[in-house]
């Protein structure tokens, strides 16, 4: 019965378990890697009755995610300009 006062009401916050997964084998594998641990400290959190951590751990698990998709997505921009720029170069000078 104990456990039970200390039980916060409502659900979990989304632990963007998902997102971390996608994060790490699509995009940054040291981000995603960051963003699943914290995606996984969500519910243990919740079930402590900490919700503030939880919620903490649920926007850093999301803020990670994107930090990884961000920095991948601006790696595969700079390759492709630098592909361009190659392929360009190399037509010009032949």
């Amino acid at each position: 019965m104990e456990n039970q006062i200390n039980q916060p009401q409502g659900s979990p916050p989304d632990n963007n378990l998902v997102w971390a997964i996608l994060c790490t084998v699509l995009c940054c594998l040291p981000l995603g890697i960051v963003s699943i641990i914290k995606a996984a400290k969500v519910n243990e959190l919740w079930a402590r009755g900490d919700v503030a951590g939880a919620h903490k751990a649920a926007s850093d698990a999301k803020k990670w995610a994107i930090w990884g998709a961000v920095i991948s997505l601006a790696f595969l921009v700079l390759y492709v300009i630098f592909i361009v720029i190659l392929g360009l170069g190399g037509f010009l000078a032949g």
